[in-house]
């Protein structure tokens, strides 16, 4: 779950697992966002922006609102994958002098707006931040520790993708600052590779990761989906030990079942009639419980619906989800939700929806220092999910658990 950035929805599939009681999570998951999906493409000039819908609530400000995490998303990839309908844009002129300089003003301007004072951790998503320079990265990560505590240490996370020009910058995004890295293998077939439109090969995956375990040791995490077109939950076992036989240090796995999404490819193909040989539920929940299985075997446990981590591995981006902690979202549609303070001290908490193209959203925010497309204000802070982790097996005693580290054996 972390990327937080809404399209007219993310370039990687939702995690849906197929079970009554995760679909139901899930369902509760993506009701958060539901609001936001009737923005229209063109946004009017923030003078014209409506004030945050909903009832005013108060928000007294304390020491939790001044900590948030940052999320950032790139919006641009080399290419569109045929289950992706996640904010991206296909360009072959990215202005990234441009770009940078727009991401690190809105930072500027949504960390004063927020009076956050710590950013406790960094993600960076999207699209394929990978093709973003390293020097973006420098600049976003020096506005931030401007303007806010970014304590020494504190996880930096960057999704990646396979291919071999991502793959040899991997030391340069290190020395701008990333400590942790999300690879979106997604398969170690090439058959299935090429019908979910990805650019690279299962061998180019594997050597990918064995970089990134390279220059991120005990910090690399691998994506994969399940429910593929034509996927037994056999060949799914097979890949499984074949990905954990081949990164024996891998410390997080997060897993996703594909979804047709509309906008896709594959959701196109389908709504003409086009035979996908999509496993079925019953099938998916049996791959879904096998790697769950599979993983808590090799020593990584579960700690959310959809990641599995080694000990010290788990995200802490992840979990601050998870807990309803503050966060600002920076880029083209990122979400963010933080307690907003006002010119005469009032506060109130509430979601951000930021312009969804980047050509907009870039000329909003050297208008005016932001490019918010949308707010909504929030009722006092609720915690969704965690108590939809009870019916994995986990007790309400585990959330030190899953805030802290592995400390209880609930699960």
């Amino acid at each position: 779950m972390p990327c937080l950035a809404q399209t007219c929805t993310r370039s990687r599939p939702i995690s849906q697992i197929a079970s009554r009681k995760g679909a139901a999570f899930m369902n509760s998951v993506r009701g958060l966002w539901r609001w936001s999906r009737s923005v229209s493409c063109e946004p009017p000039g923030l003078s014209e922006l409506p004030p945050a819908s909903g009832s005013p609530q108060s928000a007294s400000p304390d020491l939790h609102d001044h900590e948030a995490t940052l999320y950032v998303h790139w919006p641009y990839c080399a290419r569109r994958c045929s289950y992706c309908n996640f904010n991206k844009y296909v360009s072959r002129a990215v202005d990234h002098a441009r770009m940078r300089k727009c991401l690190v003003r809105e930072l500027e301007s949504l960390l004063l707006a927020s009076g956050v004072t710590t950013i406790s951790s960094v993600f960076v998503g999207g699209g394929t931040p990978s093709l973003a320079e390293p020097q973006t990265l420098v600049a976003v990560l020096e506005a931030a520790s401007r303007l806010a505590l970014v304590p020494a240490g504190a996880e930096v996370s960057m999704e990646a993708n396979p291919c071999s020009a991502a793959t040899q910058r991997l030391v340069d995004f290190r020395a701008a600052g990333v400590n942790r890295i999300s690879l979106g293998l997604q398969a170690l077939s090439d058959a299935d590779l090429k019908t979910l439109g990805r650019d690279h090969t299962a061998e180019e995956g594997v050597q990918a990761l064995a970089t990134a375990s390279a220059v991120f040791p005990g910090h690399v995490s691998a994506d994969l989906m399940f429910g593929r077109p034509g996927q037994h939950p056999d060949s799914w076992e097979q890949e499984l030990r074949a990905l954990l036989g081949s990164a024996s240090t891998l410390g997080h796995v997060s897993l996703y079942q594909l979804t047709l999404e509309r906008g896709t490819e594959l959701f196109a193909r389908a709504a003409r009639g086009e035979p996908l040989a999509l496993p079925d539920a019953d099938a998916c929940a049996e791959m879904y419980n096998t790697a769950r299985e599979i993983l808590s075997q090799a020593g990584l446990r579960q700690y959310e619906v959809s990641n599995f981590a080694r000990e010290g591995a788990a995200s802490a981006h992840n979990q601050s989800y998870w807990l309803g902690k503050p966060y600002i979202g920076v880029g083209p549609g990122a979400h963010g939700r933080f307690v907003a303070r006002g010119e005469e001290g009032a506060a109130q908490r509430e979601a951000r929806v930021q312009t969804l193209e980047p050509e907009y959203w870039m000329r909003e925010v050297e208008r005016h220092g932001h490019g918010t497309r949308r707010r909504k204000l929030l009722s006092p802070p609720e915690v969704t999910g965690l108590d939809s982790l009870e019916t994995l097996g986990y007790t309400k005693r585990s959330q030190a658990w899953r805030s802290s580290g592995f400390k209880t054996r609930d699960s």
